[in-house]
């Protein structure tokens, strides 16, 4: 199972079109996410990372642009084009089958809602069906111990629950929803929801979940209010789930306890994860997989154990040389990133590179295969 490829991404172009020129951010990316596995993607700020994690969800943000290429899932029975999917099943893909963990969860929490009100809105679009069915069941049993006039109005709110089942959008669900003292049978759907969601933050070890679910993203401490948004992605059982930098702002100590409930959320769901970071010490500790990536393009890909050992790219190898040591002299990696308004056709990193050739800025490297699972885009290990 782990050698079969959850999401591929073939050569995808995007540009951002502002008033100072077209922004070629990304420059034909090519990467595979394979089913189970956790694929940190690293680089410096600005190289990419984040637009790339938000193309496999179709989100691009104006002035944006995907100009080509393909991202492709794997949804069991067959493999889709997600940029050529419609609103619809675009909206079902998203939370059902990839979901994204925020960089800064304060951001993606709403302020005056609950969060139970917040947690509760993901299960009534994606999962409705299911709570729908949870809540007939429980107001069937309770309808058998039930006598006289709570047994009618057990029977009235089964009835409308079916209804709601049947067709959500039929004139009497409608005309009840509207009338306070009737559309009490809903209040059975959201305490079903509800333990849903007491259920979801005691498996993120958030403690006393009963009362965190009433609480407000103002009253909630960083690492909790980071679980609330993970409790949110995964709702729907994703089969990916996309972590964008989920510890930056966190204390080391949280940072540790969000990692270790990563890896372990991964171990008990069996899904796959794109982990977005700059930081090299987080990809040792959590990633199978490191992919590299420098002004839009991605110039290495390799098991972690290899990138450190023996990183290819001079990229990567300048980046692994720039991690302070102790008694070793700090080597930072000279020049700076280029802009990417009018970038050289070749490779991008030539100017900072100690080992450029002519060829270099002219003629852009593929990424190829060098060893096993190990690819490199550099002309160095091209023949010839």
């Amino acid at each position: 199972m782990k050698d079969e490829n959850l999401i591929e991404i073939k050569n995808l172009y995007l540009n951002f079109y502002t008033y100072d020129g077209v922004v070629k951010a990304l420059d034909g990316i090519d990467l595979n996410i394979k089913k189970g596995e956790i694929l940190g993607l690293v680089g410096e700020t600005g190289c990419g990372k984040s637009v790339t994690s938000l193309s496999t969800l179709a989100m691009v943000i104006s002035p944006g642009s995907i100009e080509s290429g393909q991202i492709e899932i794997d949804l069991g029975k067959q493999k889709v084009d997600i940029l050529n999917l419609n609103e619809y099943d675009l909206l079902r893909i998203r939370g059902e089958e990839i979901a994204m963990i925020f960089q800064e969860p304060r951001a993606a929490l709403n302020p005056v809602y609950s969060v139970a009100d917040q947690i509760g809105e993901v299960y009534l679009h994606h999962r409705k069906e299911e709570m729908i069915k949870a809540a007939l069941s429980e107001l069937e049993r309770d309808m058998k111990k039930a006598t006289g006039f709570k047994r009618s109005i057990y029977k009235y709110e089964i009835s409308l629950l079916q209804k709601m089942l049947k067709n959500p959008k039929s004139l009497t669900v409608r005309f009840v929803s509207k009338i306070p003292i009737l559309r009490r049978f809903q209040n059975r759907i959201k305490r079903v929801i509800r333990k849903e969601t007491v259920q979801l933050l005691g498996l993120l070890r958030i403690p006393d979940p009963e009362r965190v679910v009433n609480m407000y993203p103002h009253e909630l401490s960083g690492g909790m209010a980071q679980r609330v948004v993970i409790a949110m992605a995964l709702t729907c059982n994703p089969t990916m789930l996309i972590a964008d930098e989920p510890t930056t702002n966190l204390d080391v100590t949280v940072q540790m306890q969000i990692l270790f409930l990563i890896k372990e959320l991964k171990e008990k769901l069996r899904s796959s994860i794109l982990y977005v970071t700059h930081d090299l010490g987080v990809v040792a500790e959590v990633c199978e997989r490191v992919g590299v990536m420098y002004a839009g393009s991605v110039v290495e890909v390799a098991d972690v154990m290899t990138f450190f050992k023996k990183p290819l790219h001079p990229y990567a190898q300048a980046l692994l040389e720039s991690i302070p040591r102790p008694g070793k002299d700090f080597v930072s990696i000279p020049g700076t990133v280029p802009s990417l308004i009018d970038p050289v056709e070749g490779c991008r990193f030539y100017d900072r590179c100690r080992y450029a050739m002519e060829m270099c800025p002219k003629v852009k490297p593929q990424l190829i295969e060098v060893e096993k699972e190990h690819k490199v885009a550099c002309h160095l290990y091209h023949e010839g």
